[in-house]
């Protein structure tokens, strides 16, 4: 399926009730204090320059994606969309993968990581094996898809969708995710990069019900190794 396309977005799914699109690195999902031009900024700017329309234009957040972390991104036009997509992350019937570059070679080479997170004023995550104060369960799968000589490629399914969860996690067990310095890792990446990328999103289309399936492409320069 291909979609129009002006060149300033990687447009992965379009019709009248979403966009998906893929997040690079380094640009945020949505607008902060900041200033700094969001992704949601620029998909708005697209739909209103590429469909003619007038005046503000919907589009809900559904999920997000750390400002460092590039892939899917799924966006509703219509609120309808918004309201049953939403329901759906909510009641975790969606599916997320995510495929990320760690050091080291876990082991075992599949497994379910289940931790306690809380989220710090320093916007880091601190990782417990039990509960805790503030704390809230964090559950994760990951399986080994190749190993290189110092480090491995994983595929990642979220059950939960914790404050760095992805990288806390992996960190905690001895394999941060290459480039991510903030969670402990030895080895530094280009423009603050870290090895990890959302790849898949797996949901029922909120007006049709059909099961959809949206991949996004691997970062450039990908596989970091």
């Amino acid at each position: 399926m291909t979609f129009p396309n002006d060149g300033s977005l990687n447009i992965l799914y379009l019709d009248n009730h979403l966009i998906a699109v893929c997040k690079p690195a380094g640009i945020l999902t949505q607008a902060d204090d900041s200033g700094a031009e969001s992704l949601m900024d620029q998909v708005k700017t697209w739909l209103k320059k590429e469909y003619n329309k007038p005046g503000n234009v919907f589009l809900g957040l559904i999920h997000r994606l750390d400002r460092n972390v590039s892939g899917v991104v799924l966006f509703a036009r219509t609120s309808k969309g918004a309201s049953r997509l939403s329901m759906q992350f909510r009641e975790k019937t969606t599916q997320k993968f995510y495929r990320a570059v760690v050091e080291g070679k876990p082991n075992p080479a599949h497994s379910t990581l289940t931790h306690h997170l809380r989220k710090e004023r320093s916007l880091k995550s601190t990782v417990f094996k039990r509960p805790g104060k503030d704390t809230q369960l964090a559950e994760l799968e990951f399986k080994t898809l190749e190993e290189y000589e110092n480090s491995s490629l994983l595929e990642i399914r979220l059950h939960t969708g914790r404050f760095h969860q992805i990288r806390a996690q992996l960190s905690f067990t001895g394999h941060p995710i290459l480039g991510d310095k903030k969670y402990g890792a030895a080895t530094d990446l280009p423009d603050r990069q870290i090895a990890l990328y959302a790849h898949q999103l797996n949901f029922q289309h909120p007006i049709s019900k059909e099961e959809i399936c949206i991949e996004s492409p691997p970062p450039p320069n990908w596989p970091i190794r």
